[in-house]
């Protein structure tokens, strides 16, 4: 099963965007799955609040465990995971036109018009396709930078 897949069955089975997300990684964070789900447990449907959207915390958080802090250069580290957390969001902007929860499940999305992984996986939910986009910009990042 790819990251693509797992991301979605994560979803199917009840679990959240930044669940989702953050879960599929658990092979590269260090975090065990059980891990993950608990720590976000509570980024769902933004945070419960309808702002940021759960997807892209499960992202942002990988990235922060993806590129872990140097106790002698804290304020670079800080800076290092900030820029990449900074460059995820305007990726998922530029394909969303926001960054909150609310705003996206209003929209309408449809995989056609944002994410060829989740196009060609036949999802359609709104959910799936930010969970799908989600990663789909991680593993870019990811590629772009090893």
């Amino acid at each position: 099963m790819n990251r693509f897949e797992q991301a979605a069955a994560y979803h199917h089975r009840g679990f959240n965007c930044c669940q989702a997300v953050l879960a599929t990684y658990s092979d590269l964070t260090g975090l065990s799955e059980q891990a993950s789900f608990d720590l976000g447990g509570g980024f769902g449907a933004g945070a419960q609040t309808g702002e940021l959207c759960g997807a892209i915390t499960g992202a942002v958080l990988t990235l922060g465990l993806l590129t872990p802090v140097d106790p002698e250069d804290p304020v670079g580290s800080k800076r290092r995971t900030g820029k990449l957390a900074k460059e995820f969001q305007k990726r998922f902007q530029e394909k969303f036109g926001d960054l909150r929860c609310r705003p996206l499940l209003k929209a309408g999305i449809q995989a056609a018009d944002h994410t060829p992984a989740a196009q060609e996986m036949g999802l359609s939910n709104h959910c799936d396709v930010l969970i799908i986009t989600a990663v789909e910009i991680l593993e870019e990042m990811r590629n772009e930078n090893s």
